[in-house]
C-alpha cells in the first residue's frame, strides 16, 4: 500500500464491491487507509476482493453479502445496526451496485424486469442512505457517492427500464442533496462514469473494442479523492466523469 493514507481511520461502505467499478474503488479506498465494507450479492466475489486488499497490506475489510433485489426495510436496518455495532462509525458510502438489462424495445420489457431494475438501481441506494444517515451524521466528514449512468441523465430509445431507473436515481439525488444541503459534515454527489471498460459495458456493447476505454481503476482514483478530504468542497454535484477526463 502507498504512503498516501488520506482515508486512514475512515470506514467506507461500497456496494457492488465484487467486480468492476466497485471492486476497483474498494481497492483504491483501502490503499489510502480506509476500512472498507464490501457489500454485494456474491460472497465468493467479495472474498476475492477481501483477499486482494489483505494481500496488498490494506486494513482488514468487512464483508456483508446482500441481495438488494430481495432486501426490505428490516434488511437495511440490520445493515446499519451491524456497521454501528461492529465498526462504530461510517464515513462514506459508494453506491456501485447495479442491475442491468440489455437494450431492447419497451414492448419487449416486463414488469418483473422493471421491478428488479428499480429495486437495485433506485430504491436500494435510498434505503441504505436512509438507514445509515444516523451513522453518517455522526461522522466529522461523511461523503456519499451515487454512480449514475449516461442514459439515465439523457434517456434514449431502447434503454428502457434501466434508463428510467437511473433517471429516477438522479431525481432522488437532487432531493437528497437539497435535504442535506445545510449539513456541513454530510455531502452527496452523483458521478456519471461514461463509457468505461466495465462488466456492464461488456453486456451493453458486446462488439465494441474496449482497450481504448478508461479503466475502472482510473475512475476509482478520482472516487477516492471525492470520498475523502479532497472532496469536501464538492456537494450536490452531478459529475460527468468522462468529460472531466477529456478536458
Amino acid at each position: 500500500m502507498g504512503n498516501n493514507q488520506v482515508l486512514k481511520d475512515r470506514v467506507i461502505l461500497v456496494t457492488g464491491a465484487g467486480q468492476g467499478i466497485g471492486r476497483a474503488a474498494a481497492l483504491a479506498f483501502a490503499a489510502k487507509g480506509a476500512t472498507v465494507i464490501l457489500l454485494g450479492r456474491s460472497t465468493a466475489k467479495l472474498e476475492r476482493v477481501y483477499d486482494e486488499i489483505i494481500a496488498a497490506g490494506g486494513p482488514m475489510p468487512a464483508i456483508f453479502p446482500m441481495d438488494l433485489e430481495k432486501a426490505g426495510d428490516p434488511d437495511f436496518e440490520t445493515l446499519a445496526q451491524t456497521i454501528g455495532q461492529q465498526l462504530c462509525r461510517l464515513d462514506g458510502i459508494l453506491h456501485c451496485a447495479a442491475s442491468f438489462a440489455r437494450p431492447s424495445p419497451l414492448g419487449l420489457q416486463t414488469v418483473t424486469q422493471w421491478q428488479t431494475l428499480f429495486k437495485v438501481n433506485t430504491i436500494a441506494p435510498f434505503a441504505i442512505n436512509r438507514a445509515c444517515q444516523p451513522l453518517l451524521g455522526a461522522a466529522p466528514d461523511a461523503s456519499v457517492i451515487l454512480v449514475g449512468e449516461s442514459h439515465g441523465h439523457a434517456p434514449k430509445a431502447y434503454w428502457g427500464g434501466f434508463a428510467v431507473a437511473k433517471a429516477a436515481l438522479e431525481a432522488y439525488f437532487l432531493v437528497q442533496a437539497q435535504e442535506w444541503g445545510d449539513l456541513t459534515n454530510l455531502r452527496i454527489n452523483l458521478v456519471i462514469p461514461g463509457p468505461i471498460h466495465s462488466p456492464q459495458r461488456a453486456l451493453s456493447h458486446p462488439g465494441e473494442a474496449k482497450d481504448d476505454l478508461p479503466s475502472p481503476e482510473a475512475l476509482a482514483t478520482d472516487l477516492a479523492r471525492l470520498v475523502g478530504p479532497e472532496g469536501r468542497g464538492r456537494r450536490g454535484e452531478i459529475i460527468e466523469w468522462a468529460r472531466t477526463v477529456q478536458q
